[in-house]
């Protein structure tokens, strides 16, 4: 079910079943506040599964799970976003600007500006996301899978793989959508 936008149709989230669903445990309440804290590495996982760090009281070993699968779902995707990264904006080609601080503030929320280094313009812009996605090296590929895998993990997949047909996966997470749309 889903709702039209002049003469096509749109998503809107109130009238159409979770595409995704969150992993078993974890509830779209853990991250609606949309606060996050840092792990090893630098990737970003929810605020809220902190207090995971102590050990699991009776019944939280559940929840202390799924930080770890939080975790590695996290560091997965850093490690695509930064491999992509430096294949847009070598450092060799650009160099990183702050960006302005608006009056009130001490720093900048805004990420540093990425802009070509003097004769490397022409090069940069032909790195584009387009271009490398039609190329596809090795390293996307496993990156993307990795990040597959810990996804997977995360719905409790064990079977899962990278061969798996796009039709499998469909077919769990509607299963997964229709168990838990039942009262």
């Amino acid at each position: 079910m889903g709702t039209s936008l002049e003469d096509r149709p749109r998503y809107t989230n109130s009238t159409t079943f979770e595409t995704f669903p969150f992993p078993e445990g974890l509830t779209p309440a853990d991250t609606a506040h949309q606060r996050t804290e840092v792990v090893v590495g630098g990737a970003l996982i929810p605020a809220g599964l902190s207090e995971l760090n102590q050990p699991p009281a009776p019944g939280e070993s559940a929840r202390a799970a799924i930080k770890i699968v939080a975790i590695s779902i996290a560091q997965a995707a850093k490690r695509l976003n930064d491999l992509r990264e430096n294949w847009l904006n070598p450092p060799e080609w650009t160099e990183r600007l702050p960006e302005v601080v608006p009056l009130g503030m001490t720093t900048s929320p805004y990420p540093d500006r990425v802009v070509p280094k003097l004769g490397f313009e022409k090069d940069l812009a032909q790195r584009t996301l387009t271009k490398l996605y039609n190329q596809r090296p090795a390293w996307l590929q496993a990156a993307h899978e990795a990040l597959d895998q810990a996804v997977a993990s995360a719905y409790g997949w064990t079977d899962y793989n990278t061969a798996m047909p796009d039709e499998e996966v469909l077919k769990r997470l509607l299963a997964l959508n229709l168990a838990r749309s039942k009262p």
